[in-house]
């Protein structure tokens, strides 16, 4: 089944700028009636009667390159009650948090159904590409360090959270499990529990407690898992005294839900216990070096996103994982998915993405480096005109720009595309 997705995606490759100006099409067609896009475009364009050759033409030519700050108005306008179409065709209830890194602040991203959907087309084309270099059994378990955040209702009645915690709480990630036929470790009152450490601790527990099973273990970011395991350096004695108990500390977990939810997993092992309480006595001596590969003795791989500013965390990671694979996770921001990771064989130091082209319409502003001052961090740029996805060159260094179905931003990732 999964074999499909690696066919559908090879298809849309081969055939980029027609699926490109076919993605472009159906934004335009969905959301011609929102406020933003008559701004622009007009009340008379048919979109419908545009040729493909002209479509992207005029587009480009009307609608003018914008940051978050230039839709921040509308956003605000939707977090408020505005329930008109401002952004999208599309009703908005959930909006996502993004993580910081691009502007140097949090901002709020519209999320639809969409965006649930794309999550789960890239996890499982994702996975099909890993599964070549990395089979793994069918119905195994999977050692997710994954968190969903506090939520909170802006001013109009709309649920804020992360992209992830709303992904998590969609009907894709149930659909994901099923489809890749890998099932996280931890039940949904863990991974909602709202308390960063009692959630670690119960997904070391549980991991733990299926460790047999296990066929791989990941995070969203690579120092989730450092942090996990700095963790259980501090913590594997209770966590092996509760796999031999069959029970729960009452100290260190206290929401009743978690509680329960786990005490209902579990059952008293007091050999698993004593074989873990031996390797960790072993691996004490080593640092904990190879931690993950000795207590997870079927893990294929370690699978995050460990590009950009998640880079200083490999060494410490390769640390724990011993002679498992690093496999660094695809390539997106909090808008829109981008690119996939081809061949997971690679390490995370070499990874090249290919980009999706029907998730968004993409455009590439071609920047080069003026001069470099050696003395200072930034670098001296002159931006190009933007191209389409299929006028890209390897080598070059781009901006990207993203025309979403819920609005167009650029925002600052230079890349060297592979196509």
């Amino acid at each position: 089944m999964e074999e499909n997705m690696i066919d559908w995606f090879e298809d849309v490759s081969e055939n980029a700028g027609a699926v490109q100006t076919e993605t472009l099409r159906r934004i335009l067609e969905q959301n011609h009636g929102a406020e933003y896009l008559k701004k622009w475009l007009g009340e008379e364009v048919k979109i419908e009667e545009i040729e493909d050759s002209a479509l992207e033409n005029l587009y480009t030519s009307l609608v003018p390159l914008t940051s978050h700050a230039d839709l921040e108005p509308y956003i605000q306008r939707i977090a408020d009650g505005d329930t008109s179409p401002v952004l999208t065709q599309q009703a908005i209830t959930l909006l996502s948090l993004s993580s910081g890194t691009t502007e140097g602040r949090q901002k709020f991203v519209p999320f639809t159904r969409h965006s649930s959907q794309t999550t789960l087309q890239i996890f499982r084309l994702a996975a099909a590409y890993r599964s070549r270099a990395y089979p793994i059994k069918e119905g195994g378990r999977i050692l997710e360090f994954i968190y969903s955040s506090k939520q909170f209702k802006t001013k109009g009645g709309l649920t804020v959270g992360t992209a992830t915690t709303h992904y998590y709480a969609s009907e894709e990630f149930k659909i994901k499990q099923e489809k890749t036929k890998s099932f996280t470790s931890s039940p949904e009152e863990v991974i909602s529990g709202g308390d960063y450490k009692q959630t670690t601790y119960c997904h070391l527990l549980l991991g733990l407690f299926f460790s047999n099973e296990v066929e791989f273990i990941t995070s969203t970011f690579a120092y989730s898992i450092v942090q996990a395991f700095a963790a259980f350096e501090e913590l594997w004695k209770e966590i092996c005294k509760d796999i031999r108990n069959g029970a729960l500390s009452s100290r260190l977990i206290t929401i009743p839900k978690m509680r329960k939810a786990v005490l209902d997993i579990i059952s008293p092992n007091p050999t698993l216990a004593a074989e873990i309480e031996a390797k960790c006595r072993d691996l004490e001596t080593l640092n904990w070096y190879g931690v993950i590969q000795k207590l997870w003795p079927n893990a294929k791989y370690v699978y995050s996103i460990m590009t950009g500013s998640m880079q200083p965390y490999l060494k410490k990671l390769r640390h724990y994982a011993g002679q498992v694979p690093l496999v660094s996770a695809d390539y997106g921001s909090t808008e829109s998915w981008i690119g996939v990771n081809l061949d997971p064989s690679f390490p995370p130091e070499n990874v090249t993405f290919a980009v999706i082209p029907t998730f968004s319409y993409f455009e590439f502003i071609p920047v080069h480096r003026r001069k470099q001052d050696w003395s200072s961090s930034n670098d001296d740029f002159i931006e190009d005109d933007p191209v389409p996805l299929c006028q890209v060159k390897v080598g070059q260094e781009y901006e990207i720009v993203l025309t979403t179905f819920t609005g167009k931003v650029s925002f600052s990732s230079q890349l060297s595309p592979y196509l």
